[in-house]
């Protein structure tokens, strides 16, 4: 199960009621944080989560409204007397960047560990958060800039009548069902292939945002559950300045969606000059019906599927 909170979904600048464009995924008691605009420290606490438990802060790309609350939260983490090291993930620049946001926040009580994207396509995993898999991926914006893909494996069912016809003793069960090898006491080793079905439906989703349509999003998009995409306008002839600024159009975000069949897609990112982005939906859900003007806050809880349960 994954836990999902859009916190905030606004471009360029917050306004009173919309936050800059920020997303948080929490898995497995940890919690990842995607971008981190002005005001993302009020967006988590009016969402009702908290900044302890955000073990990494990704980045897509280094622009004002993506970056600039980062001080603000890892001084907030500070007070919380946060004693372990925090991970930030971003583009070729990130040390230098996190340097200069540090200026107003030098000293801090846990250690920051950069790490840096250094090709068009990167994939991580973490400590504590078993069978979750992030990729990195370029998109088209003016700078450089990434979207990002998470995929949660999920195991066969543990096979109890092989485990018993193996005289496995029960003490071994658990370190087999965790994917890991065994040596027995009469020098058998046993792989979690023995005692395992085969792999179950896991769980994905793309988040991407500042970019031009682009095959790699479809590419990393295909069959997720969730897709959450930038649509900075709504209006049908604000295509050519989409196409000017680099970004995309709620019609370009729902053809993506289409494209990659995903089961969902909730559009974010919207400029600050498109004030009701729901006078939009009617047209956009022509091209994907399951598209959503997605608001502040909005969360979701991405589960397995029931019958594979």
């Amino acid at each position: 199960m994954i836990d999902v909170c859009l916190l905030g979904t606004g471009g360029m600048m917050p306004l009173p009621y919309r936050f800059l464009t920020a997303m948080m995924l929490r898995y497995n008691g940890k919690s990842i944080l995607v971008d981190c605009g002005e005001a993302t420290q009020i967006a988590l606490r009016k969402a009702g989560w908290s900044p302890n438990p955000i073990d990494v802060i990704c980045f897509t790309h280094y622009h004002a409204d993506h970056v600039s609350g980062l001080p603000g939260m890892l001084l907030t983490m500070g007070n919380a007397e946060r004693k372990e090291p925090l991970l930030l993930i971003g583009p070729k620049g990130l040390e230098r960047v996190v340097s200069s946001l540090r200026v107003i926040a030098p000293e801090l009580p846990f250690e920051i560990v950069c790490r840096e994207i250094a090709s068009p396509e990167e994939e991580f995993t973490f400590d504590g958060m078993p069978d979750l898999t992030m990729s990195a991926f370029r998109v088209n914006h003016n700078v450089t800039c990434y979207g990002y893909d998470f995929r949660l494996s999920r195991k066969g069912r543990f096979n109890v009548d092989n485990a018993t016809a193996l005289d496995i003793p029960r003490n071994y069960w658990g370190i087999l069902q965790n994917g890991n090898d065994v040596t027995l006491d009469d020098g058998r080793v046993i792989t979690p292939d023995m005692v395992l079905g085969q792999a179950r439906t896991g769980l994905h989703l793309t988040y991407c945002t500042d970019t031009r349509p682009c095959k790699q999003i479809v590419e990393y998009a295909k069959g997720a559950d969730l897709l959450i995409c930038e649509g900075m306008y709504g209006e049908a002839d604000k295509l050519s300045k989409a196409k000017e600024k680099k970004h995309m159009t709620f019609y370009e975000a729902a053809e993506i969606a289409r494209d990659a069949g995903v089961k969902e897609l909730w559009l974010t990112h919207y400029s600050p000059s498109l004030r009701n982005p729901k006078e939009f939906m009617k047209e956009t859900k022509a091209i994907f019906p399951a598209a959503i003007a997605a608001k502040d806050g909005r969360m979701a809880e991405l589960s397995f599927p029931e019958e594979e349960k």
